[in-house]
This record gives structure tokens, sequence and C-alpha cells, in this order.
């Protein structure tokens, strides 16, 4: 099997993912998964795809991910796990991982800021007199 890849995305985070066969050793932005995610729900959720499989340790993951913040970056680099296993076997992994929902890209993103309000939603104060 050749190397596949895919991208991920959540909010400003993009990730780029290399799944190949190999010892189960993720790399992202050359270091190792427990040295960039210091958090275990973080390391959780990167390793998530390959629970709900059952391909634990059977695939070395290679990521580029840049933007965002640690948690947007976990859930970019989740969704292109989870597409680079879609394309490697689409019977037998696809269906397991939409059942999760790790196939679907979450949209929402941070709604800007209006000018001469404090925030996005927040308005001034309304004063009558």
């Amino acid at each position: 099997m050749e190397q596949k890849n895919a991208h991920g995305r959540r909010k400003s985070a993009v990730a780029r993912v290399y799944l190949s066969p190999g010892a189960g050793n993720i790399t992202i932005n050359d270091r190792a998964l427990e040295d960039y995610f210091k958090s275990g729900s973080l390391q959780y959720i990167v390793n998530q795809p390959f629970a709900v499989t059952k391909t634990e340790g059977q695939f070395d993951v290679k990521v580029n991910v840049v933007g965002g913040g640690t948690k947007g970056q976990a859930e970019a680099i989740r969704l292109g796990i989870s597409r680079a296993l879609s394309d490697l076997d689409r019977e037998a992994y696809r269906p397991a991982l939409k059942a999760e929902g790790f196939l679907t890209r979450d949209s929402r993103e941070v709604e800007r800021k209006k000018p001469g309000q404090p925030s996005a939603r927040a308005r001034v104060q309304f004063s009558k007199r």
C-alpha cells in the first residue's frame, strides 16, 4: 500500500495528514504526539479514528498542522486521519467512521466583531436619557 494523504479542518486550524503502513507512530510538526499534545484528552481525540476502526498500531501518521488552538488542531487531525482511512478501504472503515461523525467537517467558525460594538453579539447599553 502506498501513502494516503488527506486534509482536515476545524475552526481556523488546517491539518495535512499522511497515512502509511507502519508501527503506529504519530508525528505532528516533526514532534511526537505526546510532546505536541500534553493533554491526554487531546491525544485521545487524535487516536479516536483508529479505535473506532480497530486499527491501532497499524499505520504511521505524519501531520503538518497550522492555525487555530490546540483543540481545533486535534479535531482537524482527527478529520484528516478519518478521511485518509476512508480513502484506504471504503467498505471496511467508512461506515464506522460515518456513524461516529468523524467524516463530517464541523463548519462552526468564530463570528466577526462588529464595528462600534464591544464584541460580535454584545451591544452598547441603550440610554433613554
